[in-house]
């Protein structure tokens, strides 16, 4: 079995140096050419001309994260943030300092990519009007497997601009969207949000900071307690007008910048820094807000309504960025592996470590095509359609919480994979692991998004009926798949989502929604990659990725039971090996 990437690359030629025992990382390798699996999937996802268009900038962005980002992002991680909370001179003027390898990837994504703009206007990367959700999301898929910490001022910048774009005054739209929009780093304004406090974190009702009216503006008052990119130019947050009844129902949207319009600086405050455990590079902090000035967006009345679409747009993409975490973690392992000899042979060549690369291997798949439908399903929301709607409103939170769960033990095996020296904060493996812990964290927790998915989108919405008719014309539309596995995918489809019902249905039956969102997660997922492992542009591992999901997720097994895995240690061969895995070859393991 050969591996695909170059193993050599850091390994000393001289035998009698001892740097020849250490197995190399991914450093230097471009990391889309390396990635088999996304290549294929935009061919299928986006239209022709957008991939031919585009194609140049994903190579271009996978040789920056392979290369000067990694290499920026492990000195950033190195060199947090650090606040001065006032001038020479006394004065409450508080700011940030960066190092400059942080600011050169803030330049790298800002000015070179417009991340921010991408949805919003055309000029980006030589598009005449604005990206597909698809390409947007690579291009955050590449990113992060150099540098996720700075993915959150991307993130956010970019949603606060949505709902600047849809919500806002048109006087507010002319005073912020000029700024928020452009292509000059020295005008641009990136954006935040700001919701969780002390008193309100998951529970948002709860909050406390109140808004009074002063003419044309706003003043806020309140603490914020975990405020990510702490000193952006712009932050959305929630807040309760006096007068305004208690719980969500009380909550308007404003937009709360970092300077007045005549340069000054607003009365806020950054109290002090987090220190956290990862999203080192990154600086989170408590605001302090002193009669703020703020601007009103949209209806006042529907503050927490209007604020859910950020956090939705947020929740999508920390699926992605999950997604593109585990893909650094599987290629990690994969050379790492390939390079280690122990015991007289090569690492990977052992059979427990091959099954133990699957376990990485699997999730980190299942979450790449999952991202791709779902932004998929944005493009034909914003096109108009009204099942799209749906797809997305019930994919969002089923990515979000599952991927990001799933992140967790794959940073772990792939530390595991590299031994000792992943151990060490040298090698990215220990920054991947601590960054890893934040997915299940930030835009609500897992028992959150569970509850979003069972109790809401499929017990208030029924949006779990777009994704099984979805689902239903994927298998219809997958006509080369042997009939006996296409009715297991039908009946797996069929219980989680009567599962799903039933726990929606039944409040005493709360303590199941994470069970119940795993399941539908893992049964659309085995059908979405069986399907795409149908498609001529698409290598068929797909397929076999599709029965792994569907014996180990969703079929229940003995585990004193003797195993009968002769199908399974053929199909880790190919999965692993180099060689493009033919349709016919991957079909004849999916009943054996």
């Amino acid at each position: 079995m050969q591996m695909s990437v170059q193993v050599d690359r850091g390994a000393a030629a001289d035998p009698s140096d001892p740097a020849r025992h250490i197995s190399p990382d991914c450093a230097g390798l471009n990391f889309y050419d390396l990635d088999r699996a996304l290549r294929g999937l935009l061919r299928l996802y986006l239209a022709p001309e957008d991939h031919q268009k585009l194609e140049p900038h994903f190579r271009r962005l996978g040789e920056l994260a392979g290369g000067r980002l990694d290499r920026l992002a492990r000195i950033a991680d190195k060199h947090a943030p650090v606040l001065n909370p006032r001038d020479a001179f006394g004065r409450d003027e508080d700011w940030i300092d960066y190092h400059p390898a942080y600011r050169e990837m803030e330049a790298i994504a800002f000015g070179d990519f417009q991340f921010h703009a991408m949805s919003h206007r055309g000029g980006v990367l030589g598009m005449d009007r604005p990206l597909p959700s698809v390409a947007k999301y690579a291009f955050q898929y590449l990113y992060v497997q150099a540098e996720f910490g700075l993915m959150c001022p991307i993130s956010v910048s970019d949603t606060s601009t949505h709902l600047i774009r849809k919500f806002a005054s048109d006087d507010l739209k002319a005073y912020l969207l000029p700024k928020m929009l452009s292509d000059d780093m020295a005008t641009l304004w990136k954006g935040t949000q700001f919701m969780t406090e002390r008193a309100g974190g998951s529970d948002v009702g709860a909050i406390e900071t109140v808004a009074r009216r002063d003419g044309d503006v706003w003043r806020l008052t309140g603490d914020k307690w975990f405020c990510s990119h702490a000193d952006a130019d712009v932050a959305l947050m929630l807040a309760r007008p006096e007068g305004a009844p208690d719980g969500t129902k009380g909550l308007a949207l404003f937009a709360l910048p970092r300077r007045l319009k005549d340069g000054r600086r607003n009365s806020y405050r950054i109290v002090r820094l987090k220190d956290k455990l990862g999203t080192k590079s990154m600086a989170s902090g408590e605001i302090r807000l002193d009669n703020a000035v703020a601007y009103l967006v949209g209806d006042p009345t529907q503050g927490l309504k209007q604020m859910m679409e950020q956090v939705n747009l947020s929740r999508l993409s920390h699926g992605v960025r999950a997604a593109a975490m585990m893909r650094r973690c599987v290629n990690e392992a994969k050379v790492s592996a390939a390079a280690r000899v122990a015991f007289g042979q090569r690492v990977i060549d052992f059979p427990l470590l091959r099954r133990q690369l699957m376990k990485l291997i699997v999730p980190t798949e299942q979450a790449l095509s999952m991202a791709m439908v779902a932004a998929r399903a944005m493009d034909d929301a914003n096109a108009g359609a009204a099942e799209a709607r749906d797809l997305v409103r019930i994919l969002t939170p089923l990515l979000k919480y599952r991927a990001c769960r799933d992140n967790i033990p794959v940073a772990t095996g792939s530390m595991e994979v590299r031994g000792g020296n992943g151990y060490i904060e040298e090698w990215v493996q220990a920054r991947l692991v601590r960054d890893a812990q934040i997915g299940v964290l930030w835009e609500g927790t897992s028992n959150i998004n569970a509850l979003d998915i069972i109790q809401r989108a499929v017990g208030k919405s029924g949006a779990h009926k777009a994704l099984v008719a979805t689902l239903q014309r994927r298998l219809g539309e997958a006509r080369k798949l042997p009939e006996s596995f296409g009715k297991r995918l039908r009946v797996a489809l069929d219980r989680s989502i009567a599962f799903a019902e039933r726990v929606a249905a039944d409040r005493q039956s709360e303590h199941a929604a994470r069970l119940a969102a795993s399941a539908l997660y893992h049964a659309a997922s085995a059908i979405v990659l069986a399907w795409e492992g149908c498609q001529p542009e698409i290598d068929a591992r797909r397929l076999l990725l599709s029965r792994f999901v569907l014996e180990h997720r969703l079929t229940p097994k003995d585990p004193l039971a003797p195993a009968d895995d002769a199908w399974e240690r053929e199909a880790i061969d190919l999965v692993l090996g180099d060689e493009a895995v033919t349709f016919v070859k991957a079909s004849g393991l999916l009943t054996a």
